[in-house]
């Protein structure tokens, strides 16, 4: 998956989809998810990240991220390969 190439992106978790005109905002903790997406970082990187940083246990971790990604693909931010 990534994220699309005309997807902008502020450090404060601003994001806007010029082909839309539509405009998200992130809290830290998606900013990071989309950071490390925007690396090409696999799942489990991001689960072994997230779990050892935030009091999180990884089953419920791995629910919140595809949750995430979901909207994500929802609002046509990201591009999931199969």
């Amino acid at each position: 998956m990534k994220l699309k190439k005309n997807i902008a992106i502020s450090e404060t978790g601003f994001i806007f989809d010029p082909s839309t005109g539509d405009s998200f905002t992130l809290n830290p903790a998606g900013i990071e998810i989309i950071e490390m997406i925007k690396q090409s970082k696999p799942f489990a990187d991001i689960s072994i990240a997230f779990t050892t940083k935030y009091d999180v246990d990884p089953s419920s971790f791995e629910r919140y991220y595809y949750d995430f990604v979901a909207t994500l693909k929802q609002m046509q931010l990201i591009e999931v390969y199969e």
